[in-house]
């Protein structure tokens, strides 16, 4: 193995073997910790040392890296505190995730580290977001995001290299090929032999250096942050290596060769390095052992003052107020939106045109708000809500995207990393399926975990009654309604539409904004023409009547004031929630407190949806106002029928009548 470089001085040489020495001997301490059961978890990087010092060295300290379990060396050469960051590994209160999160599960901005959740794909995307955050904002800077050969499998890895080479982003794919994926080896995963040959399919430059080499990966990977630097563009690179441990601690090696093993030991990274650089006289026996002695001490320090350091405070109430950002902690130079309706000009606006306005206005006041979707910029979108903007706004900031939405959101969360905000448009509601994982388990946890927000809006056509059949027509809102972190809007009317877009366009959070297709051109309200927001989380009460409450949303509420109007006698107080999470127990309350009564009618399919939960709210915290059951008009539990005749059978709206006349006679 060749260590030698005349661009690297002897500072550096030396910097690089100690910033691997480091991570080693931190890993030897928490193994065994780990046995006397002090910390619950751990991924070891023993014998991958060299890739993670190496390639953080390389990079400028303002620069983001995307770790993944094995990296240690990027988290100690960024010179975290060791103090904190075995608080995170004990589960302590001043951990960077206050507890709430295990091993490398975590990020810290002050460091240019965002932390990795277990699904191993969307790192690459957010790195691609960070990327794109760069190139817009003209700034020289490169993202670096780790895979491992395991990841190189999962759809997001071909998604995020995809958009990163279309785009010319300025970013570093690097892959940790360690031989194993936990125990399936490489040669059960792909079946081309180097991984970095997949590059030439994405029109990119692709490489292999040898992952034990820690001057190899520092000068490579220093020299190729210089190029993009200047020359934006996305880089693969893969670094030869081996897992010398198991995938975690627990799993052993057992289905590793001994043969094997024995082969990677002679190539470990620390000891081959140090006795190079003894036999170039640049380190000597007792400057190891003063290191050696330096560096014990700094971990045994840091061990004693985490220990030292409190629990987390079991309080409820403070882990349900830290599951969202509050929108005015968020730093923004661009003022906040009036939250009262603007006096003055009205224009005549069906929904779509309301959401245009929205978007075009957001565009106007925010100049680093991007949005991205299919056929979005000059088609304007399949139902044209954002025609006219790209010309308006330039290709920059009204971007296209290939058919990849699990990418482009997290890269959407890689915008908000860099303090913009993004609107993605999907196509169709159904087609989120492909980006569950970013919004649920990156966008929804990320500000609970460590403090990130994702600043980005997902933009969703949704509903029945246009005959699109089983996917393009069913409702999709009860499956994010579920996941604390979101928030989940969803107007019926051009006036709530604008409002709230805006409202969810300003707010920090992930916010998940249903449109209804058959209300996008079905239906007009005179607009204000300025810009405004409504709250989110405010129901709005669209009728008022002592009979009964009925609780709905979206073509819900149309569906009830066409019924009421048939039944001039019944006086009910209709209740659009507007947004679903969170949604306005307050005034669904003293509705119910009001009337005795509640109906809930929701377009979805009735099992285990929205409106089972407000049936149990009521049911549970109402009970003694009841007087008479809370009933549940919804859709059939079936997929949407395409035959027209077969979708108004399977709709809420024609039991919908029936159901209010038994419970107003009740």
């Amino acid at each position: 193995m060749e260590f030698s470089s005349k661009r690297i001085d002897r500072e550096t040489l030396i910097y690089l073997y100690n910033s691997m020495l480091l991570p080693r001997m931190i890993e030897e301490k928490m193994l065994l910790l780990l046995r006397k059961g002090e910390v619950s978890k751990w991924f070891s990087g023993i014998g991958q040392e060299a890739i993670s010092v190496g390639a953080t060295a390389a990079m400028l300290d303002d620069e983001y890296i995307m770790p993944l379990h094995r990296n240690l060396g990027v988290f100690t050469t960024r010179h975290m505190p060791l103090q904190r960051l075995f608080a995170q590994w004990m589960g302590k209160a001043t951990g960077y995730s206050k507890g709430r999160e295990r091993s490398f599960h975590f990020g810290d901005n002050e460091h240019y580290i965002c932390g990795m959740i277990s699904h191993l794909g969307p790192q690459l995307s957010v790195a691609a977001g960070v990327a794109l955050a760069h190139k817009l904002k003209k700034e020289a800077r490169c993202a670096l995001a780790f895979t491992g050969d395991g990841g190189t499998s999962e759809g997001e890895f071909h998604e995020a290299l995809n958009m990163a080479a279309v785009w010319n982003l300025p970013v570093i794919f690097l892959i940790e090929n360690n031989g194993y994926g936990l125990s399936t080896p490489t040669l059960e995963q792909y079946a081309c032999e180097n991984l970095w040959e997949k590059a030439k399919g994405y029109g990119m430059e692709g490489l292999a250096i040898d992952g034990n080499n820690v001057v190899e990966v520092y000068d490579t990977i220093g020299r190729l942050a210089q190029e993009i630097r200047v020359n934006p563009r996305p880089v693969l690179v893969e670094c030869k290596t081996f897992r010398m441990r198991g995938h975690e601690e627990a799993s052993g090696t057992k289905y590793v060769p001994k043969e094997l093993l024995d082969h990677w030991a002679a190539k470990d990274p620390v000891t081959l390095y140090e006795n190079w650089l003894l036999e170039e006289g640049l380190i000597s026996p007792e400057s190891i052992k003063i290191t050696k002695g330096e560096f014990k001490a700094q971990i045994d320090k840091g061990l004693k003052d985490a220990n030292a350091m409190p629990w987390p405070t079991l309080d409820p109430m403070v882990e349900l107020r830290e599951v969202y950002m509050e929108p005015d902690v968020h730093q923004t130079t661009i003022p906040a939106l009036n939250l009262d309706l603007p006096t003055g000009e009205l224009t005549n606006a069906r929904l779509v045109d309301a959401c245009a306005q929205a978007i075009d206005q957001a565009m106007g006041h925010w100049p680093e708000l991007v949005i991205m979707g299919q056929d979005i910029a000059g088609y304007g979108g399949v139902f044209k809500v954002t025609e006219g903007l790209m010309e308006k706004y330039g290709s920059e900031r009204v971007r296209n995207t290939p058919i990849c939405e699990s990418a482009v959101v997290g890269m959407a969360l890689g915008l908000s990393l860099k303090g913009m905000k993004s609107i993605v448009e999907m196509q169709f509601s159904d087609f989120v399926t492909c980006a569950f994982t970013q919004i649920v388990n990156n966008l929804a946890k990320i500000y609970y975990r460590w403090g990130q927000p994702a600043d980005v809006v997902v933009r969703m056509p949704t509903g029945a009654g246009v005959g699109a059949g089983p996917f393009h027509s069913q409702s999709t809102e009860a499956w994010f309604a579920h996941t604390p972190g979101l928030k989940v809007v969803y107007p019926s009317n051009p006036i709530d539409a604008k409002g709230l877009l805006l409202s969810s366009i300003q707010d920090p959070n992930p916010v998940m904004f249903f449109e209804h297709k058959a209300l996008y051109r079905s239906i007009s309200a005179e607009v204000p023409a300025g810009i405004y927001a409504i709250p989110i989380g405010k129901a709005n009460r669209v009728g008022q009547g002592e009979d009964l409450s009925i609780i709905t949303y979206g073509y819900g509420v149309h569906w009830a004031k066409d019924v009421l109007d048939s039944r001039p006698h019944i006086h009910a107080d209709l209740i659009d929630l507007r947004t679903l999470l969170p949604w306005d127990k307050e005034m669904v309350t003293e509705s119910v407190k009001k009337t005795g009564k509640a109906l809930i009618l929701t377009e979805d399919t009735e099992s285990f949806g929205i409106g089972s939960e407000l049936a149990a709210w009521i049911g549970q915290h109402l009970f003694e106002y009841l007087d008479g059951p809370v009933v549940r008009v919804s859709s059939l539990d079936t997929p949407v029928p395409f035959n027209m005749e077969l979708e108004q059978q399977f709709l809420a709206k024609d039991r919908l009548l029936v159901a209010l006349d038994q419970l107003f006679g009740y």
